[in-house]
């Protein structure tokens, strides 16, 4: 599973109320279905924490570390494409051999494909696919590795049919409203460009915020002290993702030697286009953390840990590194926080405004 080891990837979700007493009989309502059941659809439901084929689900391993410990798991049996076609051309040559033909016509390669689908797919071994999640109960924040919309969309409507709790995704603008209470539909458009007025721009709270990190971290020296985190730093790094809705190029990414203070980046900034994704060091004192940050979707990739500093027991070892994942996610907020009361104050946004355009006209760049 992705938190017990390596770099993790994982979408953060506020569970308002918690989860109920007897989630984890719950959980076990709702199991995964033995693979002697699957057929030709695809199965899904809950396993423990230990691997994919974790069931039944009990209190033994449902938790670990004292954290709740789960996967959603998805079981269904493949045709691997190269063997599909394959077995297809055969079928199709033996087809014209005995019609006489020099070719087959659409609905005939049709019936071949169905044909020969439903003949291999019941030997196929069957694939599983989860996704985990780790639910801290004390700051009741759960962690998923939910990072595409298609998976988070099941992820979410399992949930809610398993426990009936709603997991709220968090994001700009939901952080936003449970941090600050601000609705950021409140927000007026906003250009970090000199060069284009505000009115042609898109309402992206989370591109505006990564964008504003990226100038804090530059313009602002990139250290703050906070009441609740101390003193601590941010960097921006590449690989770069600039975005903006309208006309013209739509996306470009930056990839190679130093994307920062390339002048691509400098155009795309003078342009209007904002920061989407980039990587995020954060460190306080000899702790450090790193990732890909998806301003958008508010989903974490790649993210490192800091190296324990002692040899720990299995379960030891998994308690400290939702500790630091938790850790991270503290420091995070506290820029984000930053970023709210600097917008929220109207005479502060406006100088802060003027603030990034001056670094977007003036940065430095290496052709």
């Amino acid at each position: 599973m992705s938190f017990e080891s390596g770099s993790i990837a994982t979408r953060l979700f506020y569970v308002v109320k918690g989860l109920p007493k007897d989630a984890v009989t719950r959980f076990n309502n709702h199991v995964a279905p033995p693979l002697k059941n699957l057929g030709s659809q695809s199965q899904q439901g809950w396993v423990g924490g230990r691997h994919l084929l974790d069931v039944p689900i009990t209190e033994e391993n449902a938790y670990y570390g004292g954290y709740l410990r789960l996967a959603l798991v998805k079981a269904e049996r493949k045709v691997p494409t190269s063997l599909l076609r394959a077995e297809c051309m055969l079928e199709e040559v033996a087809y014209m051999r005995a019609e006489g033909k020099p070719f087959v016509d659409r609905k005939a390669r049709s019936d071949i494909r169905k044909q020969v689908m439903a003949r291999l797919l019941p030997t196929m071994p069957p694939t599983l696919k989860g996704i985990p999640f780790v639910y801290d109960d004390r700051d009741r924040i759960l962690y998923a590795a939910a990072l595409s919309e298609s998976q988070l969309d099941v992820f979410l409507i399992h949930f809610k049919a398993t426990v009936g709790v709603d997991l709220i995704p968090i994001a700009a603008g939901t952080a936003a409203a449970k941090r600050r209470s601000i609705s950021v539909a409140d927000w007026s458009k906003t250009s970090f460009s000199p060069e284009v007025p505000d009115k042609e721009m898109e309402d992206t709270p989370g591109l505006d915020f990564l964008t504003w990190l990226w100038f804090a971290s530059e313009a602002r020296g990139g250290v703050f002290n906070t009441k609740q985190a101390g003193e601590f730093g941010i960097a921006i790094e590449g690989p770069l993702l600039f975005t903006r809705a309208g006309d013209g190029a739509h996306e470009i990414s930056l990839r190679k030697g130093l994307p920062t203070v390339s002048a691509e980046a400098k155009t795309a900034l003078l342009s209007g286009k904002k920061l989407r994704r980039a990587k995020l060091l954060l460190s306080r004192a000899d702790e450090n953390w790193s990732c890909s940050f998806d301003a958008q979707t508010f989903v974490f990739r790649g993210l490192k840990l800091p190296e324990p500093k002692e040899m720990l027991d299995p379960a030891s070892r998994f308690q400290e590194r939702i500790q630091k994942i938790a850790d991270f996610r503290d420091l995070f907020f506290e820029l984000f926080d930053l970023f709210l009361d600097d917008h929220g104050d109207a005479r502060k946004w406006s100088a802060t405004k003027k603030e990034i355009h001056q670094w977007t006209a003036e940065r430095a760049m290496r052709r």
